[in-house]
């Protein structure tokens, strides 16, 4: 009978090193966050500056939106692998908006509440902030979404371009809700929405478990991968930093659950390119600055087919970026191959369309 070969790190004597640094501490990452202040907060948000090392800046400012559910330590995963750290060494004041944990209280927050308030009055925070500078606004996964939206809906406000990450559109490309699709038809209705009616949110373990299941090869590889990287200090540090944080993950408001089951699971009305948010219909060919639309090339929730469709619905947009980089859906963003390819992309497209 064969067993299952037990990998075995190349470089013996470092790997003993890393383990016995492990042992010997409460972990190999640096996982303090990079220095920053709070410019303003209320009941429904917090806006984070991180200063650029250049004093002044010298690119317009950035503000990065997150996803419900996941924390902002997404933007901020450890020391040097850091996408916040990384931009404001570029020479640009970032700002994060995170809205804190989800509660009961929070159950009638829908769609409209982050598209026509919370986001376009982040926006304007940075703007003033920012001496009432332009802002790029980008965000992560259904961050991105909210970003896309929010510029789609707002012309008014002030900014100079948009940038959705590991954002899908076209949810028939997703090969986890194709499968649910048909378990939805038949027991949806009488299953899911009386359970987060009744909870008032969906807790946090579930989106936790949610992202995981999109990458369960992954995890079940997991005790395998490190045995074979016992040596990497580097990939070691950076499963901690991942771990800690699917460990911070949110909950979700019912209501925003209930209005994205319905468009995900029944009309996948992203890929129509218009929704109906707040009572009115908002138009993604309304949005009439540069788009940088972001996939990766492993992402097993939002793939690459899924993203790309955005490109092919803003068509008042001057510039439309496209571009496929390593990692899955927090790997494209916070991996450590996008130190290399994502991130110096990112960083370009800021630059070209910063002010003169």
């Amino acid at each position: 009978m064969f067993g299952i070969p037990v990998p075995v790190p190349r470089d013996l004597p470092r790997a003993v090193a890393n383990v016995r640094a492990r042992l010997g501490s409460n972990g190999l990452a640096d996982l303090r966050p990079t220095d920053s202040e709070i410019v303003d907060t209320n009941a429904d948000r917090t806006v984070r500056r991180f200063r650029s090392t250049e004093r002044p800046a010298t690119g317009a400012p950035l503000l990065l939106v997150t996803p419900l559910a996941a924390t902002s330590v997404a933007f901020d995963l450890r020391r040097g692998c850091s996408l916040v750290e990384y931009l404001k060494e570029t020479g640009r004041d970032v700002y994060v908006v995170d809205y804190g944990p989800v509660n009961f209280a929070d159950r009638a927050r829908g769609f409209e509440h982050w598209v026509d308030d919370v986001i376009p009055d982040a926006v304007r925070v940075v703007s003033a902030d920012a001496g009432g500078a332009k802002v790029h606004l980008a965000g992560w996964s259904l961050g991105g979404i909210f970003a896309v939206y929010t510029a789609a809906a707002h012309p008014e406000l002030p900014l100079r371009s948009v940038t959705p990450i590991a954002s899908p559109f076209d949810l028939r490309q997703v090969p986890l809700f194709a499968t649910l699709r048909p378990l939805d038809r038949l027991f949806g209705p009488y299953t899911v929405a009386p359970f987060y009616k009744l909870l008032g949110t969906v807790p946090a373990p579930l989106t936790s478990l949610g992202f995981k299941a999109a990458s369960i090869d992954k995890y079940l590889t997991r005790p395998w991968t490190v045995l074979a990287n016992l040596d990497d200090r580097d990939h070691l540090e950076q499963i901690e930093a991942v771990d800690r944080f699917m460990s911070s993950m949110y909950a979700y408001p019912g209501r925003t659950f209930g209005q994205l089951y319905h468009v995900v699971m029944r009309s996948n009305e992203f890929a129509s390119g218009h929704m109906q948010i707040g009572g009115r219909r908002v138009d993604l060919d309304d949005i009439d600055v540069p788009a940088m639309v972001v996939a990766g090339s492993g992402d097993g929730l939002a793939p690459e087919p899924a993203v790309r469709h955005l490109t092919e619905l803003l068509n008042g947009s001057p510039t439309v970026r496209y571009g496929v980089f390593p990692g899955g859906h927090l790997g494209v963003l916070a991996g450590r191959a996008a130190r290399r390819t994502m991130w110096p992309a990112f960083a370009e497209f800021l630059a070209e369309f910063d002010p003169a």
